[in-house]
């Protein structure tokens, strides 16, 4: 397998989930949800390297968690910027010459399997880059700005996008400066890759990969963790 760095954002606020400590320090099986995280990918072969994105202020903390952690293992911390992209940006200047493959990973998805990170990041170092995701469910709409709906698109052909998203080093380094360059946000890691004509596949990945960003979803994950 090739050599995987891995990018963690931890920059964002608790706003949503309407408490003053950030989503990816809240506390939850005894651990923040920022560890649980970092701690599936250090299940993953062939990983060399950890790096978080976070606001000076959470520094030490970050650091703290790297107590004890594998030798093999570089870990570094970054300073997070105002948007995630930046923060990825910041990150993606610090990655290891050796890294074949960079995973872009949510810091609030700690219900990732270690074997679909395995297996995106085949994927990855197949085609260029990989993103997991689930087929939509639910029928989506697109609504104009009076909220009346406009259309109601195949539901067949749409998938969710999740993390992680792989990508080959050379691949998302030059999709990010040339989107700097230019100025473009994009909404996703892979929404930069492939505007530059990059080739992205879709891995299937399981619902229970959820993201946590409001109160509900905290409830939920901590029933899961209660189960597990």
């Amino acid at each position: 397998m090739s050599k995987l760095s891995v990018i963690i954002p931890a920059a964002g606020s608790g706003v949503r989930m309407g408490s003053d400590i950030p989503k990816p320090f809240l506390k939850v099986g005894g651990r923040s949800i920022l560890e649980h995280t970092i701690a599936k990918f250090l299940e993953v072969p062939d990983l060399v390297q950890v790096i978080i994105a976070t606001s000076e202020d959470h520094f030490l903390e970050v650091k703290a968690m790297f107590e004890g952690a594998p030798k093999n293992v570089e870990f570094k911390v970054v300073e997070g910027g105002k948007e995630r992209q930046f923060s990825i940006y910041n990150a993606l200047k610090e990655v290891l010459i050796q890294a074949d493959l960079v995973a872009v990973h949510d810091a609030v998805r700690p219900f990732i399997r270690p074997e679909l990170i395995v297996e995106c990041c085949q994927v990855a170092a197949k085609y260029g880059g990989a993103v997991l995701g689930v087929p939509a469910k639910d029928t989506i709409k697109e609504v104009k700005g009076d909220n009346m709906i406009s259309n109601t698109p195949d539901r067949s052909g749409l998938w969710q996008a999740q993390t992680p998203q792989v990508f080959q080093r050379e691949l998302l380094v030059k999709a990010y400066e040339l989107a700097l360059k230019e100025n473009i946000v994009g909404t996703d890691d892979a929404s930069l890759v492939e505007r530059i004509g990059g080739e992205v596949q879709m891995v299937e990945g399981d619902r229970e990969n959820l993201k946590i960003t409001y109160p509900i979803d905290f409830k939920i994950a901590k029933l899961i963790f209660e189960a597990e």
